[in-house]
């Protein structure tokens, strides 16, 4: 029988229809903006929209594709050896993903399973399967993150960049930067609190005050540096050299810690690359490990990206010294950088929900050693 702490409950389910919404209102207000610039003529902005949105699609369809072939082709998930999984054919699956319906699949097999769950009585339902629809869900959430760093992040920069580098404003403009921001903020708390859920070894995020102050800080210390890119793309396009730069150090870094989550070589490559993206960005655990000094240094680089890049753009480009905008900005990204830094503080001294059981008394979750428990151990830790 299932406790209070364990269920998949009917917040958690309207929750994931809000998520789905929100997805769907983000790619479609990017692809209305993209249209735009294109019937502006505006063809680099267009195609880089568009690029951001494809990129978010087809990365996340490769890797929902490739999880459900591993899940097909395990033991323990898939003892019978069934050519299918969830009612679909490797035929099918195939095709799905082909037509970008991956995540949408994955959303309606967590809604479908789930409204049986939760819309009945929750205590004729064993935890094993209130357990299994938060692996589910943790996919899902997974694969959202990568959706939001390769997609909404990218799109959110490109247009504050367009918005104050050339003063092209709409009201579709904003309502896609909002979108975006609204999109980054569901994919973190959701993350955050599908891996903790359904890990048996960790305690599980609490609501309230800790999400808060844990959104916080992630929220301001994207926005600050995302803020500060745009200043220093408004000093000159070939910032975006710099940018490559940190990609490939961040992927470099990510291949010497020799990630072990994907299933192939070619796969693992991918997923490297993708985490570089996301660690130009902001700090991830690659490995789950104590990694103490390592955000310690990311973030003092952080910092010093946000202090130098107002100064650059205000040293380089004397007539913007005196621009409300440049001081709105730069002032913002100094209150949002030190906000951020100080919930992180608060956060991991104060709010962190410590895990206390150990490995060896996970006895009713998950069955260690299958595809969907490795995926999850082995992907990002905040």
């Amino acid at each position: 029988m299932s406790q209070p702490g364990t269920q998949y409950t009917k917040l958690r389910w309207l929750l994931t229809i809000v998520g789905l919404i929100l997805y769907v209102i983000d790619i479609w207000t990017d692809i209305g903006l993209a249209l735009k610039y294109f019937h502006e003529k505006h063809f680099v902005w267009s195609g880089l929209t568009v690029g951001f949105v494809v990129a978010g699609l087809l990365v996340t369809q490769i890797f929902s594709h490739a999880w459900y072939r591993d899940d097909m082709n395990d033991k323990q998930i898939n003892p019978e050896g069934k050519t299918t999984i969830s009612g679909m054919s490797k035929v099918g699956l195939a095709f799905l993903h082909l037509f970008g319906m991956g995540i949408f699949t994955r959303y309606y097999h967590l809604l479908n399973q789930g409204s049986k769950v939760v819309w009945t009585k929750m205590n004729s339902y064993p935890v094993q399967v209130h357990q299994n629809l938060f692996c589910l869900a943790t996919d899902l959430s997974m694969l959202k993150l990568l959706e939001a760093f390769l997609e909404s992040v990218p799109q959110l920069l490109l247009q504050l960049y367009i918005v104050m580098g050339h003063n092209e404003c709409s009201v579709v403009q904003y309502i896609s930067m909002a979108c975006s921001f609204f999109n980054i903020a569901w994919a973190l708390v959701d993350y955050r609190r599908c891996l903790r859920r359904s890990l048996r070894h960790i305690n599980e995020m609490p609501s309230g005050l800790p999400t808060i102050v844990y959104l916080l800080y992630k929220l301001c210390t994207i926005t600050s540096l995302i803020l500060s890119y745009v200043l220093l793309l408004m000093l000159s396009v070939y910032s975006t050299v710099a940018l490559t730069v940190l990609w490939l150090l961040g992927t470099i870094w990510t291949h010497t810690l020799k990630t072990n989550f994907c299933s192939s070589g070619g796969l693992e490559i991918l997923y490297r690359a993708v985490i570089g993206v996301i660690l130009t960005f902001t700090f991830f655990n690659v490995k789950g490990q104590d990694t103490k000094v390592a955000m310690i240094l990311y973030y003092l680089f952080h910092f010093v990206v946000n202090i130098t890049a107002p100064l650059l753009l205000a040293l380089l480009k004397p007539e913007l010294q005196t621009a409300t905008s440049l001081l709105t900005v730069s002032g913002l990204i100094f209150g949002v950088s030190v906000l951020g830094l100080v919930c992180l503080v608060v956060y991991y001294l104060k709010l962190h929900p410590r895990g206390k059981l150990r490995e060896a008394d996970e006895v009713d979750g998950l069955r260690k050693g299958t595809e969907s428990t490795r995926r999850i151990r082995n992907f990002l830790h905040p």
